[in-house]
This record gives structure tokens, sequence and C-alpha cells, in this order.
């Protein structure tokens, strides 16, 4: 064998020995540690707590933990509810593997679980000005599945309008932001456009609806048989049931499609929307290791070549965002959409309901 050829077989070996090693790696489950210890003297409260990766009945527990105490720059929330996200069972699981780069090998490096919150300003550290004791507010921090919830003041949180429940209020950070950053940056939604969501009676859905008609837009949702008129009642202007009609078939071309779905394909897609229009892909297909990340690869690699924007969007949770969406609360141009609420002990269950899909609009956590 001539060494050219030895030398790009050990470079191909190598390569395929370190990528099986991080496989390896990634997908490892650790069993399943003690707690942390609650120490001796200090305040205690419920919480939702995980610390191995698994199924939510067998690694989710409602336990006792220590009642956290705000540093400077802090303030304690006295929760008074949550809402469940994908993102949560994502984290259960350790699914996509590639999260635990960052979630944790083996094991959570985190216990704490949940991050949409609403609820009472309890007490506040030095130095923070802009709450005090007694405020409703509500924003997004780990940990929300809880009694109390430690956040800085500088952080994801606002003040909760008055015209709108703690229930409401907790069903908003992660999923409206989403919709919200997805039409305003990546879909640059204006008055006039025709825009469609697919997939528009979930909890990003329900948000981009109203979202993008307080644009002004013409807004055409998709969804199942089941929620069609809950989709129209919420400002749809028309509505597509994916069970008997396929959108990307219909000849109808829109300025912005966002899919929080993933049924159809990128060449589908591109096939319903005008010559300048602008796909953006929130989440993906699930899948322990690439499936999540093929589409937004594959719009990255198509885009180069082609006038319509293919956009992917990993939502940011800012104050300004918050803000917005709270004053189109405070206006009624945005009421959050709430499917059920289970009480904090029957996590495992409001979870497992996540998992199906199948929840119009948003799941709600109480204490």
């Amino acid at each position: 064998m001539k060494l050219r050829y030895k030398i790009t077989f050990g470079i191909l070996a190598f390569f395929a020995l370190a990528f099986s090693a991080l496989a390896l790696v990634l997908s490892h489950n650790s069993d399943c540690g003690p707690g942390t210890a609650i120490p001796a003297g200090s305040e205690r409260m419920k919480a939702v707590v995980y610390q191995c990766y698994g199924s939510p009945d067998e690694v989710v527990e409602y336990t006792e933990v220590s009642k956290p105490v705000p540093a400077e720059g802090e303030m304690l929330v006295r929760v008074k509810a949550a809402a469940v996200n994908p993102l949560d069972w994502h984290y259960i699981r350790g699914t996509p593997y590639f999260m635990r780069l960052f979630a944790g090998l083996g094991a959570p490096d985190d216990p704490k679980l949940g991050v949409d919150f609403s609820g009472v300003v309890e007490a506040v550290g030095e130095g923070v000005e802009r709450f005090q004791p007694g405020d409703e507010v509500f924003g997004a921090r780990s940990g929300a599945f809880a009694e109390y919830v430690l956040i800085p003041a500088d952080k994801a949180v606002v003040k909760k309008p008055r015209n709108v429940t703690f229930e409401q209020a907790a069903a908003v950070p992660i999923a409206a932001v989403t919709a919200l950053q997805a039409l305003r940056d990546k879909g640059r939604v204006k008055k006039g456009d025709k825009v469609l969501i697919n997939g528009a009676s979930g909890g990003v859905g329900t948000f981009a609806v109203q979202i993008a008609k307080s644009a002004g837009a013409e807004v055409t949702g998709v969804c199942s048989t089941r929620n069609i008129e809950m989709v129209r009642a919420i400002g749809a202007d028309h509505v597509i049931d994916y069970t008997n009609t396929n959108y990307t078939e219909s000849g109808i071309k829109y300025d912005v499609i966002v899919d929080m779905v993933g049924n159809h394909s990128l060449a589908a897609n591109r096939e319903a929307l005008k010559d300048d229009g602008r796909l953006v892909i929130v989440g993906g297909k699930d899948g322990d290791w690439l499936g999540p990340m093929l589409r937004p690869l594959q719009a990255k690699l198509v885009s180069a070549f082609v006038d319509q924007e293919l956009n992917t969007l990993l939502a940011v949770l800012k104050v300004e965002d918050l803000e917005i969406l709270a004053e189109l609360m405070q206006s009624g141009q945005l009421v959050p959409v709430l499917d059920r609420d289970y009480p904090m002990s029957d996590i495992r269950e409001a979870i497992g309901y996540s998992e199906t899909g199948r929840a119009r609009g948003k799941i709600i956590i109480t204490p």
C-alpha cells in the first residue's frame, strides 16, 4: 500500500474512532444519584427536579429543596403559575444528545426544571430598583417548577399586566418570544403580507397568529380538524385543515411561512413562497442525533443559491421583547390560549401530555 493511502486511511480511521467515542460519551446515561442535601436550619420549599436523564415517569421528582435567598441584584418570586415547554422534556431525556454538551454529560449539571413563570415578588436583594415586594411579574428562569424562583432583576422578567391572569402570563415567555422573533426579526412581517403559520394551534402557533394579525398581516393558520374554530377565533383570516388539504400544493403563494411542524420538505415549502418570500423554521423533527438539525442545515445550504430567504430561529429571551408582549396583552391584541392546568404534584402527567404534541396552546402548572 502506498504511503499516501496509508495516511488517508489513518486519518479516516482516527475521525471514525473519535466520532464513535463522542457518540458513546454523549449517549451515556449515568445512574440517578442522591439530591443535594438540605442544610440544617434552612427554609424549605417544594420543587420539581431530576438527577439523571430518562423518561419523565422515571426520573422527575416533586420533592423538598432549600428555599433560595436573594443576593445583591436578585429577587425572589413566589410562583403563582408556570408553563410546560417542549424544552423541558428535551432536557429531561437529554435529547437530542448534542444538548448534553452544555446540559451535562451523563447526568444534568443543573437538577432544576421549568423556565416560564409568573408570580409575586416576595423579597429583593440590595441594589434592585426595578421591582419591589408585592409586584406581580412574569418571565423566564431555570427552576420555574417550584414554589419560589430566584432571578436576577435585570434578566428576562417584567411586570404583569393587570388585565392578565397569572396563568395567562406564565404561558407567554418562551413561546410568545419565539413567535415574535420569528415574525419580526426573521420574517420581517409588515402590513398586508400574506403569512402562513404551520402549527397554528400549538404553543408558539397561537401566539404567532395573533402577533402577525397585530402587525397587519393576512394570516392563514394550518391545524387539524378539531382546532379549526379555535384558530379562527384567535384571528386567523383563513384556516387550512392539514388532514385534507396540503398548503404546499394549493397554488397560493405567501410572503412569509413560519413552520413549527416540519411535515413538509424544504422544496415543498419553497413552492408555497413568493419569489422573494421568507421561510422561518422553528424547531424540527424529533430525534436522538441529527434529526432536529437536518432541516436547519439544509436551509442554510440552499439559501445561498436562491432568492428566497430560508431561516432558522433559536429564540433569545430579552426584557424588551417581554415588554412588547406585555403591551400587546394590555391592549387585548394578544390573549394566551390555555389548554390544561395541572397541580405541580402532577408534573409527570403534564410533561407526558406535552410530549404527545397535541396540546392546544399552553399547558399550565400551579404550585
